[in-house]
């Protein structure tokens, strides 16, 4: 009799928290544990999740969204519209008009700045705080840790659309601007990340030529937190060694230190091997570097 195949492929969402937790244990000759030692293996867990975001891998995280030019008063708006849908990969509308550079809540018109904020309570305390701000929208991109491109969009939806690409500028560049409020077509871009949300501020500000135009973001979300022991996690499916991995290393250092070092060295060895696999392919350009050594 030939033998089966399973025909399914969702070990990864099948592959729960406590899962993960009692393999990574395992790893180490821990076995049946319980208490103390899932929560501080889910805290690891968490942590684990940060140090990845500051490794920049979030390749499967970035999203994308339209952000509506539209004529109108001079306030801001931030990365929410009415009525619109949002999953892992968000696509909405956001109005933005004529204005200065005040930023209040989403359902609110205005221009200039867009806030994407952390989590729907951080978005609810900064419209709460706002004389200017309405009721947040239960329908919003959070999460957000880094603005990629952002593109000017003319006739968005047809056959005949056309994008332009806006300059990313620093700081000193944004603050060195003469006249902030001058209005025009956007050409450039900054990007502010705090705590708890990431804003972009477009120079000039929309005027009414920009209207019924859309600037196109493509943005990074953050890895999503753990949550319940019956979860399963915000990663590929290839990134699920290198978690078990990295978090049997974090546990390493509280419940055997003197397999620390091992640990540490089978998780970057898993990790490089699933980063090289993050991301897309493309062509490879190899330009030579002058040098001038006698100027």
């Amino acid at each position: 009799m030939a033998n089966t195949t399973s025909q399914s492929y969702s070990f990864d969402q099948d592959f729960s928290i406590d899962e993960i937790i009692s393999e990574s244990y395992e790893r180490l000759g821990l076995v049946g544990t319980a208490g103390h030692q899932l929560k501080t293996a889910r805290r690891s867990l968490n942590l684990l999740f940060q140090e990845w975001g500051n490794r920049g891998i979030h390749f499967w995280e970035v999203g994308n969204t339209n952000i509506n030019l539209i004529v109108g008063s001079s306030t801001n708006v931030d990365a929410t519209d009415e009525g619109a849908d949002f999953w892992e990969v968000g696509n909405t509308n956001i109005n933005l008009i004529v204005g200065s550079s005040t930023n209040v809540d989403a359902t609110d018109e205005g221009a200039g700045t867009y806030t994407f904020y952390r989590n729907a309570s951080d978005s609810a305390a900064a419209a709460a705080a706002s004389p200017q701000a309405t009721t947040t929208p239960v329908t919003n991109v959070y999460g957000i840790t880094d603005i990629l491109n952002v593109t000017y969009r003319q006739n968005y939806n047809t056959t005949s659309q056309s994008d332009t690409g806006l300059t990313k500028v620093a700081r000193d560049a944004y603050s060195a601007t003469a006249n902030k409020a001058s209005l025009g077509t956007p050409s450039q871009f900054w990007v502010q990340r705090f705590i708890d949300k990431v804003t972009i501020t477009v120079y000039p500000l929309p005027n009414v030529t920009a209207a019924g135009n859309f600037l196109n973001v493509y943005y990074v979300k953050r890895i999503q937190d753990v949550g319940a022991y019956t979860n399963a996690t915000d990663s590929p499916y290839r990134f699920a060694p290198c978690m078990v991995s990295g978090l049997s290393y974090y546990l390493s250092m509280k419940f055997a230190p003197q397999r620390t070092q091992e640990m540490k060295l089978l998780y970057e060895d898993e990790f490089a091997r699933a980063l090289s696999e993050d991301g897309s392919a493309a062509s490879t350009y190899i330009t030579p570097k002058a040098y001038y050594p006698s100027i």
